[in-house]
């Protein structure tokens, strides 16, 4: 099963005038990268947070936005700086007494000398609050996972495609390559041909010394056996319920090892065209593969 590192959900519920919402967004990465932004009283429920998420991701990276709207009576606390208070009270109690005035000292007045009255966090109780989270954290990474795996699908999808040609391919390569010895012999006839310009009798039986050498360093058949190979484990790869990004990218490069090497061996130019064709196929998986968890 193939999954993108691509997608987005979200998730909200207010319960108990606890309003709680969740946004999540997932993007390619080598590894898992997690990164968090949530209220500063919610911090210390970080590493829960991201437990659930590398149970549920095991590459990419995500970033959470955490929302925490609290409109329970209990949600808010105020205090005073006694300290402040009475030193502008006494303050304004020397300014009156030095110039004479009667007005009095009002609780407006020492209320919007700003920082009097200060909010204070109140307790919260954090099980309450991670339920609450973990239920629409749950529901987010459900709906993260889901939009991945149908990314994953149509990659999938066209992998195979992909693959359904590349396999064709090899067949041409094993039908085009299957005659390098007369092929050879051929060849060398031409060339003595040409050279000699019919003057000089070469022996048929150095010929085919000589053809079947260059056959010889020409044979691809072990590099065709493990590409073939190497098609049957991919497919199983993107079958399988594991993580596949890494593994599909480890037998690319492996791909293009044995293709490379093909081309550098084979001497026959229909085999080298499709050669060059079947590497522009892997090149066009490559670049999906980098986005496969």
């Amino acid at each position: 099963m193939m999954k993108s590192m691509t997608a987005y959900a979200s998730s909200e519920n207010t319960k108990d005038q606890l309003t709680v919402s969740i946004e999540i967004r997932s993007y390619n990465s080598r590894y898992l990268d997690i990164f968090l932004r949530a209220p500063h009283g919610y911090l210390c429920l970080e590493d829960k947070i991201k437990s659930m998420i590398s149970d549920n991701v095991s590459r990419g990276r995500i970033e959470i936005k955490l929302q925490i709207t609290d409109d329970s009576e209990d949600a808010y606390g105020f205090d005073i700086d006694e300290p402040k208070a009475l030193a502008y009270i006494n303050v304004l109690s020397k300014l009156k007494n030095k110039f004479n005035i009667n007005a009095d000292i009002s609780l407006d007045l020492l209320v919007n000398t700003g920082g009097v009255i200060k909010p204070v966090e109140t307790s919260k109780d954090m099980d309450i609050c991670w339920d609450s989270i973990k239920t629409r954290l749950s529901t987010a990474l459900d709906d993260l996972n889901a939009m991945r795996k149908k990314e994953g699908d149509f990659i999938a999808k066209d992998f195979t495609n992909r693959l359904d040609f590349i396999e064709k391919s090899i067949g041409r390569i094993k039908k085009d390559s299957g005659n390098l010895l007369s092929h050879y012999q051929e060849r060398l006839k031409e060339r003595i041909a040409a050279l000699t310009k019919g003057l000089i009798d070469i022996d048929p039986a150095r010929i085919a010394q000589e053809a079947a050498f260059f056959a010889d360093r020409s044979d691809i058949s072990e590099e065709i056996l493990r590409v073939e190979s190497h098609m049957k484990e991919f497919r199983a790869i993107m079958d399988s319920e594991e993580s596949a990004g890494r593994k599909l990218n480890f037998l690319l490069q492996e791909f293009s090892r044995e293709f490379n090497t093909m081309g550098a061996k084979a001497g026959n130019s229909n085999v080298s065209h499709t050669i060059v064709t079947v590497k522009s196929e892997l090149e066009k998986i490559r670049e999906q593969v980098q986005n496969i968890e």
